[in-house]
């Protein structure tokens, strides 16, 4: 399974150039980047699919977000292995019970995240980080505006309100990270408790890959 933290570096973006999107791309990401600036917190169920391409195979794995302002997010993966990944500003834990492991990142530059996935918090700005235009179907789809190897495209399916419904990351050796978002609630009064967990006694700690 890909793990969120590895999912969070993929989506990294870059400088802005001066290129100008179509006036229906542009409306479409003021209308996505409009629905998150407003929502104070949101729960969703997800079904994320990770393909590939070298390899010809796909990973599904299912589980809960929730997101809450100012810098909170929360994956509880169910399927196929127990997971739980919670950003809260500068921490990152990753929680694998079945291996009673803990990875945690104390300095987690939560700055880095690009729009693609900063959104979700309504921050960042996918018009001055991305080349926009839309897609089969009406999607928005993003180009970094700097060439990076760890995405090519991303491309999201909004409702009619702005809310997504549909991330879709394509990086540069061609593997895909697909997920879709149902039972989406806003502004369900997310507790900040959710945010902060509680592990159990003799769970080995570990420094996060890379640091």
């Amino acid at each position: 399974m890909l793990p969120i933290a590895a999912s969070l570096a993929l989506l990294l973006a870059a400088a802005p150039s001066g290129d100008r999107p179509s006036a229906d791309a542009a409306a479409l990401a003021r209308k996505v980047q409009g629905f998150y600036e407003t929502t104070r917190d949101l729960r969703a169920r997800f079904v994320q699919t990770y393909t590939y391409a070298s390899l010809g195979r796909r990973q599904v794995s299912k589980g809960a977000l929730e997101v809450k302002k100012p810098g909170k997010m929360r994956w509880d993966y169910e399927s196929p292995a127990a997971k739980t990944i919670v950003v809260n500003g500068s921490r990152l834990v990753q929680w694998e019970p079945e291996a009673n492991q803990v990875f945690v990142d104390e300095k987690f530059d939560a700055t880095a995240m690009s729009a693609a996935v900063t959104f979700l918090l309504g921050t960042g700005s996918l018009e001055k980080e991305f080349l926009l235009s839309t897609g089969e179907g009406g999607t928005l789809v993003l180009r970094p505006r700097k060439v990076d190897s760890r995405v090519e495209t991303v491309t999201l399916t909004a409702g009619p309100d702005g809310e997504v419904t549909r991330t879709r990351v394509v990086d540069g050796q061609g593997n895909s990270n697909d997920i879709a978002f149902e039972a989406i609630q806003r502004n369900a009064g997310v507790p900040d408790a959710r945010f902060v967990l509680d592990l159990p006694d003799g769970v080995r700690r570990l420094a996060m890959p890379g640091k």
